[in-house]
């Protein structure tokens, strides 16, 4: 017998969400945690707290900050895009072909690079509608092959460097002591807070994630929001690499590799589930500057890259577990 499907009156399908109070408690938790986190780094290492230093800080993260959004947007549809950072070198990497070997104008070139992005975003999600790929782990994980193979092939595996000042502008320039990168953090999440908080298309990303079957069953284009959610995670995986080359001055085809798991790692902390329909914006930037911090930290303690990895990789596994927890609650509360 098929299983019944609860619809709301506002023709919306009903999901099973933690309560309101349970989720300020879990965001509360983790924004402690950061604060912890950076009282223990600043006593470890007097370094820390200096104002060059947290500038620092919050350049590196910026990049990984964009990049995470779109492993939220796909993780809240219970999804996952593991191709976030081999998009990235393929995006840059058109970008610095057409901009540096062909001479093309800078802002047309920044557009190759976010429009790059995109399709190949677009192409994640026809992979998993169109193709109807059992889970999203299998054609970005395709995609996350193809696509540093073809930037590898592009340019002979070399870098290429030299960018005008156009392109270099979001990820070299200041606003006093802030950097422009993390200025364009804070608009990117502003924006998509509200695009899910106060548009009919981001409601409908939640309850994609909740329920895609109950979402269908309500009139929700599911595959539609689908190819939506992997088109702008493509986005900002362009987006941060256009950061990430003004930064640097270069692209480069090994670019972007192991960015997908800072990303999920900072979306799990954030408290969204790999269920899916659970989690916001706001939880996912504080978990990004956990994992940035943590990194920072490390780096004035002189700590081996290897203990480094090998902690990030902890870090993901308490955090999925702490999910699995909340889910097991969840579920025995009802």
């Amino acid at each position: 017998m098929a299983e019944a499907v609860a619809i709301t009156k506002t023709g919306h399908p009903a999901q099973e969400k933690q309560s309101p109070l349970a989720g300020k408690l879990y965001s509360l938790g983790v924004l402690l945690s950061l604060v912890l986190l950076c009282a223990v780094m600043a006593l470890l290492s007097p370094r820390f707290l200096k104002l060059d230093n947290l500038m620092n800080v919050a350049s590196q993260a910026a990049v990984s900050a964009i990049v995470s959004v779109g492993m939220f947007l796909a993780i809240l549809t219970a999804g996952i895009d593991l191709s976030v950072g081999s998009i990235l070198a393929l995006s840059t990497m058109t970008m610095g072909v057409v901009c540096v070997n062909w001479g093309w104008n800078p802002y047309l070139s920044i557009a190759v690079c976010l429009g790059s992005g995109s399709l190949l975003g677009l192409v994640n999600g026809l992979m998993l509608t169109r193709l109807s790929l059992p889970h999203p782990f299998i054609s970005t994980l395709g995609m996350q092959k193809m696509a540093r193979g073809i930037a590898l092939v592009v340019t002979a595996a070399a870098p290429i460097s030299m960018f005008p000042k156009q392109v270099q502008f979001l990820g070299n320039n200041f606003v006093g002591p802030v950097p422009v990168s993390f200025i364009l953090v804070g608009v990117v999440y502003v924006l998509i807070f509200l695009f899910l908080t106060r548009t009919t298309v981001g409601r409908h990303i939640y309850a994609v994630g909740g329920n895609k079957e109950a979402s269908r069953l309500s009139g929700i284009k599911v595959d539609g929001i689908l190819n939506l959610v992997y088109t702008i995670s493509g986005f900002t995986a362009a987006l941060a690499g256009l950061v990430l080359a003004g930064r640097v001055n270069a692209v480069y085809p090994l670019a972007g590799v192991d960015y997908e798991t800072d990303a999920i790692a900072a979306v799990i902390i954030g408290g969204a589930s790999f269920f899916g329909g659970v989690g916001t914006i706001a939880n996912t930037i504080i978990g990004v500057m956990l994992i940035a911090v943590l990194r920072n930290g490390m780096n004035l303690m002189n700590v081996d890259s290897a203990y480094q990895t090998f902690s990030i990789g902890a870090v993901i596994i308490v955090a999925v577990y702490v999910d699995v927890l909340r889910q097991r609650v969840m579920k025995s509360a009802k």
